[in-house]
């Protein structure tokens, strides 16, 4: 019992709710293996079975239904803890900076724990976590290599993870094929003051995957002339985090991006020395239960110096 944790029991009741292991991996933010891994230690760590599962049904044992009521007390015990200890620490304000994407309940998670402000100022990766670094800010979402976080005394955490895709000119014609990483345009700008973190993620792209670097200079990474980029090359154009979500013009379509697929992570980053414990409670508020987002995957890709980058 003393290695069970309060994110197995959560695992357990959602998907003793679901009674669907897709749904509630769905449901947790996490990968369909990872929880089914965890449930299986779950069942080891408790020495009892909690789930009869097959290929089409999971059922609860007479153990899991047992069990599942006083899981669910525990965790909302578990819960007003957690209340309590945010009403000592939910006095202090932590500063927080981002690039361009935030997780949309942030504030919902971290309200409890402390009073968390974003900051206006949006910047490159590199220069929020030089700000973290230096105090300017108490935490960041961002970019980074783990030398960067070595060189700048930072700690990291995963909080969230972008698949990026390809865009190329086509216009609506269904159902666009997949395209090989090696086979995509990947833009590279001059402006390393703006595009620094980008022009490293996409070096080691063309390096090891062999994606062909297409250098310009009028910061047309994202937004409209990246589209005008697009309908110029000849090869589909990775895009990058910054235009994840940005809808495409009529006359250009996504393409996915197979063998490998190909992942950009943004990580929670704060000071190696930071002993606050509103700033850490955000932390953990914000990356508890994130699971791997799928960068794990066999056919995933990430740089080789990424924070969550699996040796060898």
């Amino acid at each position: 019992m003393a290695r069970v944790e309060l994110r197995q029991l959560r695992y357990f009741v959602a998907v003793a709710e679901e009674l669907n292991f897709g749904r509630a991996a769905e449901r947790l933010l996490i990968a369909g293996p990872s929880l089914s891994q965890q449930i299986k230690a779950l069942e080891r760590d408790l020495g009892v079975r909690l789930f009869d599962r097959d290929r089409r049904s999971v059922a609860l044992t007479p153990a899991g239904a047992a069990l599942l009521p006083p899981t669910r007390a525990l965790l909302e015990r578990a819960e007003d803890l957690k209340r309590r200890a945010g009403r000592l620490s939910g006095s202090q304000s932590v500063r927080l900076g981002y690039v361009n994407w935030l997780p949309s309940d942030l504030m919902a998670r971290t309200a409890a724990v402390a009073q968390v402000h974003v900051d206006a100022w949006v910047a490159p990766s590199h220069t929020q976590a030089a700000r973290v670094a230096d105090g300017s800010l108490d935490l960041a979402v961002c970019w980074l290599r783990a030398e960067d976080l070595k060189r700048l005394g930072l700690r990291a955490r995963l909080i969230g993870a972008d698949r990026l895709y390809a865009v190329v000119k086509g216009g609506d014609t269904g159902d666009a094929p997949d395209v090989a990483a090696r086979d995509t345009d990947v833009l590279m700008d001059d402006d390393i003051t703006a595009w620094d973190s980008w022009n490293q993620y996409a070096q080691e792209l063309t390096r090891v995957i062999g994606a062909r670097a297409v250098r310009i200079s009028d910061g047309a990474i994202t937004g409209p002339a990246f589209f005008d980029h697009v309908r110029r090359c000849t090869r589909p154009v990775i895009n990058s985090p910054k235009g994840q979500t940005a809808p495409l013009p009529p006359d250009l379509i996504r393409r996915e991006i197979v063998t490998p697929k190909v992942y950009w992570t943004w990580s929670l980053v704060w000071r190696e020395s930071e002993d606050r414990t509103g700033v850490l409670a955000v932390v953990e508020a914000l990356c508890d239960g994130v699971g791997d987002l799928g960068i794990h995957a066999p056919d995933a890709w990430l740089p080789a110096d990424d924070p969550y980058a699996l040796p060898g």
